[in-house]
């Protein structure tokens, strides 16, 4: 009888569909933040200045927009490096990363909150808070591959495991900062992730060890 990849032993499964799967939700959401502008319309324009003027006033969406598909990239970027690692993957995992990709598609409408209330303390909270959901999944995600890294992530220490983790802890930290600070100064908060390469470095506490990618794992 032939025996597939779900019969793979500890019954992982091979990354491959899930990376592209997430790689799709995260384009969508990407690409449906830029709806909170092109649905705002700027009335009867009949000169250049009226137009300049209808422009300016899209600034605070602008600054949303921008502001947030920064943050899915960073985000995207940072489920890229987990799967170099990552080269099988349980049940659990697969469901940590639905969850968290159900926090990704409800960023363009926190994201439209945010430009639509910011002047009320739930229209400034809501965006973060999803960011700090998106971010703790990924946390969470690498720390249970990291509980199973023989199957998982074959090939990497307990060390470089426990390294990787304690680096990306450093989003999650700056991510609660941001929530407990966005009553007080709405978006600026996010320039608190500026703070994020530092930060990973030092709770990191160094380069990891070299192994091979999970793509040449699967092999």
């Amino acid at each position: 009888m032939l025996r597939g990849r779900a019969f793979h032993p500890e019954s992982t499964l091979s990354t491959r569909r899930l990376e592209a799967y997430t790689d799709g939700v995260f384009a969508i959401a990407a690409t449906l933040l830029v709806l909170d502008l092109t649905g705002r319309t700027f009335g009867k324009v009949t000169s250049d200045a009226q137009l300049w003027v209808a422009l300016a006033g899209l600034a605070s969406p602008a600054f949303t927009f921008v502001l947030s598909f920064a943050l899915l990239s960073l985000m995207w970027v940072t489920h890229v490096s987990q799967f170099e690692y990552i080269a099988r993957i349980d049940a659990v995992g697969v469901w940590i990363n639905n969850v968290r990709l159900l926090f990704v598609v409800l960023v363009p409408f926190t994201s439209t909150l945010l430009t639509d209330y910011s002047d009320q303390v739930a229209g400034r909270m809501l965006l973060p808070v999803n960011f700090f959901l998106v971010i703790s999944c990924s946390w969470l995600q690498w720390s249970w591959a990291a509980r199973r890294r023989e199957v998982t992530m074959p090939g990497l220490s307990a060390d470089d495991a426990r390294r990787w983790a304690r680096g990306a802890l450093s989003a999650v930290l700056i991510s609660a900062a941001v929530v407990a600070l966005s009553p007080l100064i709405g978006s600026i908060a996010f320039f608190l992730f500026a703070l994020d390469g530092p930060l990973t470095k030092l709770l990191g506490g160094g380069a990891m060890t070299h192994m091979e990618p999970a793509a040449e794992q699967d092999e």
